[in-house]
Formats: structure tokens, sequence, C-alpha cells
């Protein structure tokens, strides 16, 4: 659920016991988790500030902020990554997530799976294991990302190499054929489906925000 506050354009976005506040101003920020920690102390629940960050996006990335603290006194940090939800946001002068993970996974999975039956099971039955298993690690979350050209073709390039070991070829007219025969689709275009249809399904479930302004006084 999300909580956010008109006004002033402060969000809070919850998910499980996972919380990502969002305000415009580095004092709007403060008085938001001044606002949590008392909400959160009425349920007998308090926030862990040892896995606890601050992250600038804008224009002004570059310049140094004012520390934040809680209300015991202990200092935030200020950080040029975070991770939410398995989703790595870096700093940056527009909202920008890190792929490099997402790789990571993808070759960590896919390398498993190639090493155990890779040479013993079939190109389909290899192929389909890489759908199933590790393009899903490749594109989790990112259907909420807005992703650019280079950061797409950078994750197709993680299935191009795959394809390249697996056929032993670097060719990419044979690696396309490959693709083409055994209907094997690049993440950029898994992409742009999964995005369409996140869009339907946000578009479609109705308002998840409640005036923030009227519910806590």
């Amino acid at each position: 659920m999300n909580f956010c506050h008109n006004e002033r354009h402060t969000f809070v976005v919850l998910y499980a016991d996972d919380i990502l506040l969002l305000a415009p101003s580095v004092i709007q920020l403060d008085a938001l988790l001044k606002i949590c920690e008392h909400e959160l102390a009425q349920l007998d629940m308090a926030i862990n500030f040892k896995k606890s960050c601050c992250l600038r996006i804008g224009s002004r990335m570059t310049i140094p902020c004012t520390s934040i603290c809680a209300t015991s006194g202990t200092q935030i940090p200020w950080v040029s990554e975070l991770r939410y939800l398995s989703v790595y946001i870096m700093k940056s002068r527009s909202f920008k997530c890190c792929l490099s993970n997402h790789r990571k996974a993808f070759y960590r999975t896919a390398n498993a799976v190639f090493g155990k039956v890779g040479r013993v099971a079939s190109e389909e039955v290899t192929l389909h294991l890489i759908n199933r298993k590790c393009i899903p690690s490749l594109l989790y979350g990112l259907e909420a990302c807005p992703l650019v050209k280079s950061e797409l073709s950078s994750l197709d390039l993680v299935v191009n190499r795959f394809f390249m070991k697996m056929f032993r070829t670097s060719n990419m007219d044979v690696i396309s054929q490959c693709q083409s025969y055994f209907d094997f689709k690049l993440p950029s275009t898994l992409w742009s489906n999964r995005v369409k249809t996140f869009d339907v399904k946000y578009a479609t479930c109705g308002s998840s925000f409640v005036d923030y302004g009227t519910s806590v006084k």
C-alpha cells in the first residue's frame, strides 16, 4: 500500500516490512521520517536503522546533503546506491537502476544450469531451463524501471554471450538464427511485454494512494 501527501509531494511506499520514503527536499524527508517513527511507535514497532540509508536523485545529486537523524540520534548515511525489493537504485540526475546485480544473478544461475545439464540435455531442455530459471532473475522488477536503449542492449548482450558459449560460436548471424529457431526472445522484447502488462494491471487495480495528510494527525 502507498500513502501520499498531495500538498508536499511526499510518499511512503510499503511492501511487507520494507519502507521507502520519497520527498522533494531533505527537510521534508526528515519530517516524513519523524512521522513514520511516531506511527510505528504506536504499533510497538521500530525502524531498523542499521539497514537504512538515504539517496539523492536529481540535478543537485552531487551536492552534499545535511545529515538526517532518527529521534534516537542515530544518523542515517547518504549512499550512491540502495537496494529496495532486490532492485538497485542509483544516485543519478534522473531515476536509474543499476543492472550489474541482475546480470550477475543471470550468469550465476545460467552457469549453474549449464554446468549440470549443458552437455547432457538437449538444446530445447537447456534453453527451457534458462528461460524459466534464469531470465526471471535478469528481469526481476525491471518492468517498473524506465530503461533506455543502451541498458536494454546490455541485457541482450548477457543472453547473446550465453548462446555463444552454448553453441560455441561468436557469429551473431548464427546466434540470431538459433534464437529464432528455438523461439527464444531477448530480454529487451520480454521487458517491453512485461512493461505493457504492468501498466495494464496498475491502471486496472484502482488507486492505491491515500491522502496522507488526512490520515495522520
